[in-house]
């Protein structure tokens, strides 16, 4: 309630008192702003049904969201006469993350939506010329103060594709110096997004039908980086988070079980407040407390320990939260590893000493285990359903097996089919090499919590996308260099798809969009940008054009998918790659090629730019 009021508070001051320029809100918390400025979705009818509704832009998002020299150019822009020059940028990488060789692209809609809003405030202004040398003209913070985005164009290949070095992500046309501005901003909200997003999608392809949720917001890079990282690994393939905001914002479905804390926050059965649950179709309520107790009891030869190993504590505390949750009980049951541990007091010295064993016990888990089974047969009696358990330590294969193996016992034993299919949830600092791994050992787990790998993109931490001039006021430009991976591909380019008879894709084809695009069933000839030899016809069975227009005139000029269809668009995109490219270990790399007459272009222009040398 008291969230609600102060958005509610903070929605009425911005809509009675503030202006576009009110400092105080810009000035505000981070995940106030957030809070603040998605309300409109905190409302809904109907809890049972998800309603689809697109979001207003993030606060932090907006025209000083960008690098100090991005506007001294500017400046320099216009003190030059440059107000007219109209150019071409491409945004594109240069090399695919995560040693693999495909890239997932996210973030366009949030670059749509910084240019829906681009716009100096007057106290945008005010703090440029504080910041700014005393000798700046006035003149130019009018120009300022009255640029927007109307003028430009942008293209994208679709959000949620495949995609792969030196093909543009976007191509942004307009005037220069307002392209120029929109740099910075759109290189952060598609870096991190298309990160995160092929990340998460290396992990679906990793984990295969396994369930898959987002457990990063503690270990993230702030809250706004928490929010992107839910939002791109549900895009990447994610089946939920556990970020409550993210789920409220985005519609992502939410998971969460409990801490350990919750385990040992309760020491004994006095500290059970209620033991009394009604039965789920109604009826005289029962003592969970006794079932569970007689369950135990049934269970110890099955689990061969003795009740003395199995602590009160845990199972009071399972039995309060099944209490809380009987249709959605999953326990985490790592807490207490009786049987690891020797521990005596030696009376002499008052001191408690341990003793740990050299190899792992048999009897891991067998605290946990046997009280969740004793806490889930007890809720069987009462008509519910237990979910399953969490693993949170240890030897995840081993112990998945073993739990996997006691619940099919169990199960025969006890004539209770659906016992045998219960959840077993891994969640212990999980990474893409340690799925691969527990696949080859071979484990029992059907769901996995990720989080600080996932959202840290542990392994590569940047994308690396750049954004480069590469035409001016219909002139081409090419930037050169020694490293032949950093030398553009010069003038305005469509990018074009070539497809297989099976329909894999076998190319992506960049040429001069004054050619003519590539035809189905006509040969076409693809060469190597930079190596003469390398050289080939495809005989396309499907061309898709990449690049579509998304923003002009001021205006959006296609529906924007939501979340779900994106998500559906990298499953599907994803298929259309051979498996070699996919796979973990080697993969193939990508062809991406460019048509004669790009070619010929690009080194004609190569030649005529690169400085010739002399010998003495």
């Amino acid at each position: 309630m008291a969230q609600k009021q102060f958005v509610n508070n903070k929605v009425a001051h911005t809509n009675s008192t503030c202006t576009d320029d009110c400092q105080a809100c810009k000035n505000s918390n981070l995940s106030e702003t957030v809070v603040a400025l998605f309300d409109e979705m905190s409302e809904q009818q109907d809890t049972s049904k998800v309603t689809e509704r697109r979001l207003g832009q993030n606060g932090i998002v907006q025209p000083l969201l960008t690098d100090l020299y991005q506007i001294t150019m500017a400046y320099a822009y216009w003190k030059s006469g440059k107000t007219k020059d109209y150019s071409v940028f491409d945004l594109f990488f240069r090399k695919n993350p995560f040693q693999g060789e495909f890239t997932i692209f996210a973030g366009l809609e949030e670059c749509l939506k910084f240019l829906e809003k681009f716009h100096y405030s007057i106290s945008d202004i005010e703090y440029l010329k504080q910041t700014l040398p005393s000798n700046i003209e006035e003149e130019f913070y009018e120009f300022l103060s009255s640029v927007s985005a109307k003028d430009v164009t942008l293209y994208a290949i679709a959000e949620g594709s495949v995609a792969f070095p030196r093909v543009p992500l976007m191509r942004v046309e307009g005037p220069l110096i307002i392209v120029q501005l929109l740099e910075t901003t759109l290189l952060t909200l598609v870096n991190y997004a298309s990160l995160m997003a092929t990340n998460a999608a290396r992990y679906r392809m990793a984990a295969g039908n396994m369930q898959l949720f987002e457990f990063g917001l503690r270990r993230a890079q702030g809250p706004d980086g928490g929010l992107s990282a839910s939002k791109y690994s549900y895009i990447g393939g994610f089946d939920g988070t556990s970020n409550v905001l993210a789920g409220k914002l985005f519609n992502i479905p939410v998971k969460g079980t409990h801490a350990h804390a919750y385990i040992t926050s309760f020491n004994g059965f006095t500290d059970l407040r209620n033991k009394i649950l009604e039965p789920k179709t109604g009826g005289e309520p029962r003592d969970l407390l006794e079932l569970a107790l007689s369950w135990r009891t049934k269970l110890i030869p099955i689990f061969k320990v003795m009740a003395s190993e199995a602590s009160d504590g845990e199972l009071a505390a399972l039995i309060s939260f099944a209490i809380a949750f009987p249709d959605g009980f999953m326990a985490l049951v790592d807490t207490y590893d009786v049987k690891r541990y020797s521990c005596r007091m030696t009376h002499a010295t008052s001191v408690w000493s341990v003793t740990l064993p050299n190899t792992q016990s048999h009897n891991e888990y067998r605290s946990g285990l046997l009280n969740f089974c004793s806490v889930a047969l007890a809720l069987n009696d009462l008509g519910y359903k237990a979910v399953g358990i969490r693993l949170d330590s240890g030897d995840l294969a081993y112990l998945s097996n073993v739990a996997r193996q006691f619940f099919s016992e169990i199960s025969q034993q006890f004539n209770i089919p659906w016992f045998v299919e219960l959840m077993i949830m891994a969640s212990n600092d999980i990474n893409e090499e340690t799925i691969l791994s527990l696949n080859e050992q071979g484990h029992k787990i059907n769901c996995f919590g990720i989080g600080t790998h996932l959202v840290t993109c542990q392994r590569q931490p940047a994308l690396g996308c750049v954004y480069k001039l590469v035409e001016l006021n219909e002139q081409p430009r090419i930037k050169l260099s020694q490293d032949v991976a950093k030398v553009t591909m010069p003038g305005r380019k469509d990018a074009y798809r070539l497809f297989s008879e099976s329909g894999h894709a076998l190319v992506d084809l960049l040429q001069r969009s004054t050619e003519p695009p590539p035809e189905i069933n006509e040969k076409v000839l693809c060469r190597h940008p930079f190596i003469e030899s390398k050289r080939a016809y495809v005989i396309p069975s499907r061309v898709e054009k990449l690049l579509t227009v998304y923003w002009k005139d001021g205006a959006m000029c296609q529906e924007l998918p939501n979340l779900q269809e994106i998500k559906e668009r990298v499953q599907a995109s994803l298929k259309t790659l051979r498996s070699d490219i996919k796979r973990n270990l080697n993969p193939t790399p990508f062809k991406v090629a460019v048509s004669d007459c790009l070619y010929t272009f690009l080194h004609d222009l190569w030649l005529e730019n690169a400085p010739i040398g002399e010998l003495s």
